[in-house]
């Protein structure tokens, strides 16, 4: 565009050069010719009145042919009009251009040179926003736009290299109960469960190892679906209080350290039995990790909806992690040199909001209180 509109001043300046010249030749010459028939009338006439013995009128005459040819001399040392016209037609032309280029052309230029870096990957440099450009609004917006496509790359740098550090958490929590899994059953390859109490006890801890395995390869299998949300819900019809007291049971049978309260709540909602047992082992489990104290596991209804409370007696969260808590990969200041990969909490957020629930955290002041709040069945809000 900037060489055509270079081409088409030129070209127009070279077409006003050459009319002019050629109206100031045609112009000079009707007045040199015109000038000429006059001056031979005036002097044929001076001739005939000095032959008619006139020669007060041929003075007169030749005075007035004089004055004449004086002010016809005075005229051509005079500037013609056409060549400045010319001359102020290439200027204005030029200024048209210079004003086009400044404002349109080279604003132009540098959004073409931008759009090159960004198409090349090149996000370094930004491009300058000004009010006085036409293209004002359109660099903003394009500066803009490479804002985000930086906050873009980065936001993808720091999930990879999160999904680096959590498989290679993952498979570093996977090998500790592996390895315990093969010191026991080496054990008791080499008979040395010689009692029954033994034997009991090795196959109690192999069995809770394995348990533990299981977990880890949930948390690993949920991490590789959950950003891509095809983890499915299988919703049925659940009577929450019985089917919690039965998981809790489960789950305790262990080590007796968590003790449910029914309170005589009957409630029924639509939920995944799978999810819900889910939920409950990541809350008790966290809290046997960190709180290591006994946990108090019971329901309250609440109009049309029912909650899952899940209470230790713990240090609680620092009330500086609370805002993040839930957060992929997140770990608080007081987990210490407990092993985790910060799934635990973030699992049960995205789980109970896949059922429509909500959760939430609360510090005591002795010990932390997760509440899980599920939508009742329709028919149980009538």
């Amino acid at each position: 565009m900037k060489g055509k509109l270079i081409s088409i001043t030129v070209l127009f300046s070279l077409v006003m050069i050459i009319l002019s010249a050629g109206f100031y030749v045609s112009s000079n010459r009707v007045h040199t010719g015109e000038e000429q028939s006059e001056y031979i009338v005036a002097l044929n006439e001076i001739k005939q009145l000095n032959n008619n013995g006139d020669d007060k009128r041929a003075d007169e005459k030749i005075t007035a042919l004089q004055n004449d040819m004086h002010h016809a001399e005075k005229q051509k040392n005079g500037v013609n009009p056409i060549p400045v016209l010319c001359v102020v037609s290439v200027l204005f032309f030029i200024s048209a251009f210079g004003y086009i280029y400044i404002a349109i052309l080279k604003p132009f230029d540098k959004m073409k040179d931008f759009a090159v870096q960004i198409a090349a990957g090149d996000f370094s440099v930004p491009l300058q926003y000004q009010r006085s450009n036409y293209f004002g609004e359109f660099t903003w917006a394009f500066d803009s736009m490479r804002n985000e496509l930086v906050n873009l790359r980065a936001n993808e740098k720091e999930a990879i290299e999160n999904n680096k550090t959590v498989i290679a958490t993952l498979s570093h929590d996977i090998k500790t109960p592996i390895s315990s899994i093969r010191a026991y059953v080496e054990a008791m390859a080499a008979n040395m469960d010689s009692s029954y109490e033994k034997r009991e006890r090795y196959l109690t801890v192999i069995t809770r190892k394995c348990d533990e395995v299981a977990r880890l390869s949930d948390d690993l299998f949920l991490h590789s679906i959950s950003d891509l949300d095809k983890l499915k819900i299988n919703p049925e019809t659940i009577e929450i209080a019985s089917f919690m007291e039965h998981v809790v049971k489960e789950i305790a049978a262990e080590q007796n350290d968590v003790h449910f309260q029914k309170n005589d709540v009957t409630a029924v909602v639509n939920a995944d039995k799978n999810r819900l047992i889910q939920i409950a082992e990541n809350l008790i489990n966290n809290a046997r990790k960190y709180a290591k104290t006994d946990i108090d596991v019971f329901l309250v209804r609440e109009d049309c909806q029912v909650t899952l409370h899940f209470r230790d007696y713990g240090s609680g969260i620092p009330d500086e992690n609370m805002p993040f808590i839930f957060d992929k990969f997140y770990r608080g200041n007081n987990c210490g040199s407990e092993q985790g990969s910060g799934l635990g909490l973030y699992i049960v957020k995205y789980v109970t909001e896949k059922m429509e629930g909500t959760v939430t955290l609360m510090n005591h002041k002795n010990g932390l209180e997760a509440v899980v709040s599920l939508p009742l069945c329709q028919q149980e809000c009538m």
